[in-house]
């Protein structure tokens, strides 16, 4: 059973830099990419930021997010600058990735709300 479990999420003011992580648990035996979505309400899941080998933003957080991955602990962090209110959203952290039991799957972690607001 593998679990994504996310923190770092809250209220923060604009202009703001939190941090999120996502950590990756089970039986785990190699990790492909893992990410950040987020979903505003009434609007879709999106793209963030994407690491493999190399990583991928979305233009909206270009410049201002960087993602980043600690392979030994199996964690993906999600560094937020310069927050602005239209970052608000719940943040899911995603894992593509191989286990001993099931293979290769997608998982999403519960998801993380942020706030920006003063």
């Amino acid at each position: 059973q593998v679990q994504l479990v996310e923190s770092g999420g809250g209220l923060v003011q604009p202009g703001g830099s939190p941090r999120l992580s996502c950590a990756a648990s089970g039986s785990i035996f190699n990790i492909y990419a893992m990410g950040w979505y987020r979903q505003a309400a009434g609007k879709q899941r999106e793209l963030v930021a994407t690491i493999t080998t190399s990583t991928n933003y979305a233009d909206s957080v270009k410049g201002r997010f960087t993602i980043s991955r600690d392979n030994a602990k199996n964690t993906v962090y999600l560094q937020m600058n310069s927050l602005k209110p239209e970052d608000t959203a719940v943040y899911y952290c995603n894992a593509d990735l191989v286990t001993y039991d099931l293979g290769r799957r997608n998982y999403w972690g519960q998801g993380t709300q942020v706030t920006v607001s003063s």
